[in-house]
């Protein structure tokens, strides 16, 4: 009897460890959102393989297998195929395995698996609870922490790759998203939630028509199928403008799962809208009160009340609330770099530094987060240059003694023909529509068009810091900047001759940039750009394109015009340079004026014609050197020049013509 006695305890020993396994969020030494233990292992090769070496990586998976069971191998051998197939995965996938060298070396020659097979000699399994129950799998997220743990081949491999797929989804990895459910469906194809997580990566990539495809047959089921359906759906009609359709779907699934979360997120998106914000807040206070939903539909319920209490200006609160979401999610970065904009609008950069750049680390192609970080790295880097910020403060206190007495900071010149530097200044865009996703954007735009438009040479946009503190000095808030004459009285004190103003209307699958162009000594718009951002991982494409179009407006509308000094060495010595915004390579008509022709008492003046051209070849600050492309005559002094119309493209490139 002893034998079946003692049988009978290990098995209950066994079933009492996996029942704590699943009901536990903590794991021995383990817990979610908590530094795992670090080891270092060899591998097959005797290579040493350290965790710490790898800490800064923004997802590692340990996958703990018996060499000897297939069904202990399925998801590391499904892992394999997805790294090996989708090389911009961005994951590290290290197998460790308590079994013996030469059974490790017969799984190696038959699997072939691209990624390091760890032979644990040391007890590593004991410390990840390991050792009875494979496979066991580690999700492991930014600073090492625990995200999520699964013990178990057969279906809790499939419930590992689905949530495997949604953390890929959160970190934009929408075409690794979907390839990893269509291989859960490929051997399941009743699993629900991978055809969910299929939808919302079709919706996230703008397939509009492809989600609703999907979540459309998904409500055709019942049980879970039809809520998880009507909840997709709940977002396509919101995507689409159809707000009726949306609430009705919303109602649907909070008469039938009352629980879920996200559709009360979807509701609030759909009323803050509307202008119905005191509804909106209550339903997004409901959305995190609720407990089921996935964990990036969670972690969205608690940014977007984050979002709404920093409109508020609770920027504590909203920190709050952008950490809880962080830890349902860390791949959740619009959370993280919020966190930071919430810093910011306190002035502490510092803090503001240090959210940015952990967003950049769990998404180096992120440009949202990478434009904010170098704003307050530049931000930071005055407030210890103790001399730039005595200029700031006396340019500061001069430009608002100007503003206030309208005192004009310059003179006509009698030269009416030379260009002047062309500055240009941006008055914050006011924000419109619903509540974006991620905060920030106003600043993302005018730091990521001023850096581009700088680098080009042709234009000269006034300094931000220098901008906001003038602005907090005149105490002037949103609702005075919207006021156009305002911004044209700024952009007079500041010497701009062009202010850039507008506003950004937030949708729900994208926002709609409305800018104008104005000039501030005749107040004409020379141009209105209404352009649509799309896509995240589109933005700097579309950043880049909203930069060349207002500098060939800037070409266009206000081509640099100068005079021929004297002619020196065959070259024409120009009376602009780089301050006017000359760079190598601008190509020059030189003109001469038409006679003048009197006909019926009026005297009436031709357009200038052009005598040949000449191309820039060295540039100094207040002049510049032309070779000679063409001429109909010899060139002399006082010949007047105009820029040809094209224009380099920022950074380098082609020319816009």
């Amino acid at each position: 009897m002893r034998p079946i006695s003692r049988l009978l305890s290990s098995v209950l020993t066994v079933a009492t460890m996996i029942l704590c396994v699943c009901c536990c969020p903590c794991f021995g030494q383990l817990a979610a959102g908590k530094a795992v233990p670090g080891f270092s292992l060899k591998d097959s090769d005797g290579k040493a393989h350290d965790l710490a070496t790898i800490k800064d990586q923004p997802m590692i998976i340990l996958y703990f297998f018996d060499a000897e069971s297939r069904p202990s191998q399925e998801g590391l051998l499904s892992l394999d195929k997805i790294t090996k197939q989708y090389k911009e995965a961005d994951m590290i996938v290290w197998g460790v395995t308590l079994s013996g060298k030469d059974k490790v070396a017969e799984f190696i020659k038959s699997a072939n698996p691209g990624y390091p097979i760890l032979l644990d000699d040391t007890g590593i399994s004991d410390l990840y609870e390991a050792r009875f129950i494979l496979p066991t799998v580690c999700i492991i997220g930014p600073d090492l922490k625990l995200i999520d743990y699964f013990q178990g081949g057969g279906k809790t491999t499939e419930v590992m790759l689905v949530r495997l797929a949604e953390r890929e989804l959160q970190r934009r990895h929408t075409v690794l998203a979907k390839a990893i459910s269509e291989d859960v469906e490929k051997k399941n194809p009743k699993n629900i939630q991978a055809k969910t997580v299929r939808g919302y990566a079709a919706l996230k990539e703008g397939k509009i028509e492809q989600a609703e495809e999907t979540f459309t047959a998904l409500a055709k089921d019942k049980g879970e199928g039809e809520i998880l359906g009507k909840e997709g759906m709940a977002s396509v009609y919101a995507r689409k403008g159809q707000a009726d359709k949306a609430m009705e779907a919303v109602k649907e699934v909070e008469e039938k799962a009352p629980d879920r979360a996200y559709v009360h997120v979807v509701k609030a998106d759909i009323l803050y809208s509307q202008n119905k914000k005191s509804e909106a807040k209550a339903a997004y206070q409901t959305a995190v009160r609720k407990k089921s939903g996935e964990p990036f539909q969670k972690a969205m319920a608690y940014n977007q009340l984050g979002r709404f209490h920093a409109g508020e200006g609770d920027y504590q609160k909203a920190r709050e609330l952008y950490d809880q979401a962080v830890d349902i999610d860390p791949y959740y970065i619009e959370a993280t770099s919020n966190k930071g904009v919430a810093y910011e609008k306190e002035g502490k950069w510092d803090e503001a530094l240090k959210a940015y750049t952990k967003a950049t680390n769990i998404d180096k192609a992120d440009t949202f987060a990478a434009v904010l970080a170098k704003k307050a790295e530049e931000m930071i880097a005055i407030q210890k240059n103790v001399a730039e910020k005595q200029r700031i403060d006396t340019l500061v206190k001069e430009l608002a003694t100007r503003y206030r007495s309208q005192e004009k900071t310059a003179s006509k010149t009698a030269d009416t023909w030379t260009s002047r530097p062309m500055v240009l200044t941006f008055v914050d865009f006011q924000e419109q529509g619903g509540l974006s996703a991620r905060d920030g954007f106003s600043s993302v735009l005018t730091s990521n068009l001023a850096d581009q438009l700088n680098a080009s040479g042709r234009v000269q946009v006034v300094e931000r810091v220098l901008l906001e503190r003038l602005l907090e000095e005149l105490n002037i808030g949103s609702s005075e900047l919207a006021d156009p004459e305002t911004a044209l009285k700024l952009g007079k004190i500041l010497s701009a001759k062009i202010i850039g103003t507008g506003s950004l209307f937030f949708m729900q699958d994208q926002t709609l940039l409305n800018m104008r162009l104005i000039d501030t000594e005749t107040s004409a718009i020379p141009k209105v750009i209404t352009t649509p951002f799309g896509l995240q991982d589109q933005l700097t494409k579309q950043l880049r394109e909203l930069n060349r179009d207002i500098l060939n407006t800037v070409i266009q509308k206000y081509p640099l015009q100068g005079y021929v000094i004297k002619m020196v060495g065959g070259q024409a010595l120009l009376n602009i340079g780089s301050k006017q915004g000359v760079v190598l390579g601008t190509g020059f008509d030189v003109v001469e004026d038409a006679e003048p022709i009197e006909y019926k008492g009026k005297i009436l003046q031709g357009a200038p014609k052009s005598i040949g051209h000449v191309e820039v070849v060295q540039v100094e600050p207040d002049l510049c050197y032309a070779k000679v492309v063409k001429n109909d005559r010899e060139f002399k002094t006082d010949d007047k020049v105009k820029e040809m119309l094209s224009v380099p493209a920022a950074g380098g490139g082609d020319a816009i013509k």
